[in-house]
């Protein structure tokens, strides 16, 4: 019994990982005027461009941050050198 439930565990959370869609974009703060590139994980569904922006937004607005630009959307992991590029802001949203 504990088989079955590990290997549907594991069935769920593998097909979890494949619904991810990261969302590179680059946002600004006013007053003074702040700018940083960031990533952040959004549900699958929002991975085209206009939706992603939407998604984006809704998680930066609240923190102050207004999104200037989605960069690119992509189901991939980000690669090492987007993760230093993202820096602090690398999935921090």
């Amino acid at each position: 019994m504990r088989y079955v439930l590990l290997t549907l565990t594991l069935c769920f959370a593998a097909g979890t990982a494949q619904a991810a869609c990261f969302a590179h974009y680059k946002a600004k703060q006013d007053d003074p005027l702040q700018l940083h590139f960031g990533i952040m994980q959004i549900d699958d569904a929002a991975c085209a461009p206009g939706p992603a922006s939407a998604a984006v937004n809704a998680r930066l607005a609240p923190n102050g941050w207004t999104l200037l630009n989605i960069v690119k959307t992509s189901q991939d992991t980000p690669t090492q050198q987007e993760q230093s590029n993202a820096g602090a802001y690398f999935l921090r949203f």
